[in-house]
């Protein structure tokens, strides 16, 4: 491990300089400043994070809340945690990861303990009572989320309305005028915020674009592969031919499968758009038209904007909502008359 005396060699100061550069407790000329910089990061030199905490410095570490709850779809969330810490590690920090179902404890402890310089906070339930706790601590919190109630934070997330508002019009111009959504879980309805504002996006367009939709959640608490048939299959004998699909990979899958059992074919009889798809829809066994929920757009703008924020404490809140974009592979054919 490098050594601080390492560092004063490199740069031909002394021990105290490297120590004031580094810790901004005296003023350092810039040339010097740099010169010693360039050498701690040489040399991999890092400062210890509880000398720096005494010092009254930052620790370069955030906090992450993502509580994994019985019913996380762990391969989704864990493509967000690792996200952030990908864009954190980028920009010189590491990540103190909360997975307690309570997080707000967890939240609470490391705020009042001075432990990181900013919380990062995924999974934001409607009624997520991590908004109290970001509003009452000196901490900087950043959700990769919406809850309900915005007042006085900083957020970012997916367009999710926009991209109910895409799928639904892509589908339309195509001319299908009956839509199936295949959504999400029912308990994800009550417990996450993404779900409500994407079938909420998919109303509306339908509503003003005259489709007519039918929305099926996709089981009680996980993928539930005989609902996703039944629903299918209902809309199939009601004369249903596009569906717009906002759920985990084994629901397209499901889909798929019963489109093939009926002779159906994608992109032909048949249209399908998946909606804020958070895996790689090039995986499936037929390729759809997708509109991307990309984990590293996310991640990276709230941990920029944390950054930022530490930068200047005086930057005003804000919600940062991420366009959707539309990726067409040719799953939605004009429709038949």
């Amino acid at each position: 491990m490098t050594t601080i005396h390492e560092v004063a060699a490199a740069a031909g100061v002394s021990i105290s300089t490297v120590s004031y550069a580094l810790s901004g407790k005296r003023p350092v000329s810039e040339k010097t400043r740099r010169r010693i910089e360039d050498a701690a990061l040489a040399l991999g030199y890092q400062p210890d994070a509880g000398a720096r905490m005494l010092a009254g410095r930052r620790t370069n570490i955030f906090a992450l809340t993502e509580p994994l709850r019985a019913d996380t779809h762990a391969p989704t969330h864990m493509a967000f945690v690792l996200a952030t810490a990908v864009a954190a590690r980028r920009r010189g920090y590491d990540i103190l990861l909360l997975t307690d179902e309570q997080t707000s404890e967890g939240m609470n402890r490391v705020a009042a303990s001075n432990l990181v310089d900013a919380i990062l906070v995924l999974d934001v339930a409607p009624d997520d009572e991590r908004v109290d706790i970001a509003r009452a601590v000196r901490t900087p919190a950043v959700f990769i989320g919406l809850p309900d109630d915005q007042r006085d934070l900083t957020c970012v997330d997916l367009d999710f309305e926009a991209a109910g508002h895409l799928a639904v019009d892509r589908l339309a111009d195509a001319g299908y005028d009956r839509v199936l959504l295949l959504g999400q879980t029912e308990v994800s309805y009550r417990k996450s915020n993404f779900p409500r504002r994407l079938l909420r996006g998919v109303q509306e367009r339908s509503d003003s674009r005259g489709v007519a939709l039918t929305w099926a959640a996709t089981g009680a608490l996980a993928s539930d592969v005989g609902a996703v048939r039944a629903s299918t299959e209902a809309a199939l004998d009601d004369g249903i031919r596009a569906f717009i699909v906002h759920a985990v990979n084994d629901v397209h899958e499901t889909l798929l499968e019963v489109l093939q059992e009926r002779g159906h074919r994608v992109g032909i009889d048949v249209a399908i758009v998946s909606a804020a798809a958070s895996f790689d829809t090039a995986l499936l066994p037929v390729a759809v038209d997708t509109i991307p929920l990309v984990p590293q757009d996310s991640c990276e703008l709230a941990v920029e904007i944390a950054v930022q924020r530490l930068e200047d404490p005086r930057l005003p809140p804000r919600i940062h909502l991420i366009p959707p974009t539309y990726r067409a592979v040719g799953s939605v054919p004009p429709a038949r008359e």
